[in-house]
């Protein structure tokens, strides 16, 4: 498998990979511990690579929605949501997803990454994920994986349906 080394950048020496092209990279965050923990990595990326944009994006998904979302085929998943739609729990869920949004926006510009735009989204997180890609034409995702599991059947399903999915190359941060 190939293997991308990225020196370090400063504010001094931003070292440019992809030059030439104004690049847009997508960051899928969510509010897992996993997730959290891309922070820096996606930090040492960004000042390499020196995109024009940004892009967060969060998928909201009901409690166990996991779980239903293996169960229930596209029409009930769709009557679902639906069925929620301006209620409090869509309310609540909206509230919950800028919030994290925020969350991470704000740590990204503190680490001096700017042009970021968020974006939430709602349903199966690889489609919502491989779609808001293609709406905003990244050059690149950017994923955490799931973290440690017993077995790699279960680890990060979300992450590696968006890598063999993806029509850009992604990069699983562990």
């Amino acid at each position: 498998m190939p293997v991308v080394m990225i020196p370090e950048a400063t504010a001094d020496n931003p070292i440019k990979i992809f030059r030439g092209r104004d690049m847009k990279i997508l960051i899928a965050v969510d509010e897992s511990k996993g997730s959290k923990a891309i922070i820096p990595v996606c930090t040492n990326v960004l000042k390499c690579v020196i995109p024009e944009t940004v892009i967060l994006v969060y998928v909201e998904k009901l409690q166990g929605y996991s779980l239903i979302d293996r169960m229930l085929g596209e029409a009930e998943l769709s009557t679902l949501k639906d069925s929620i739609k301006e209620t409090d729990i869509q309310e609540a869920l909206d509230r919950k997803g800028k919030k994290i949004l925020e969350s991470y926006q704000k740590a990204f510009e503190e680490k001096g990454i700017k042009g970021i735009k968020t974006v939430l989204r709602s349903g199966h997180p690889a489609d919502e994920i491989l779609e808001t890609a293609k709406e905003e034409g990244v050059d690149m995702i950017i994923i955490g994986s799931r973290g440690k599991r017993v077995s790699h059947l279960f680890m990060g399903s979300v992450s590696r349906e968006v890598a063999e999915r993806a029509e850009v190359p992604v990069l699983i941060v562990k």
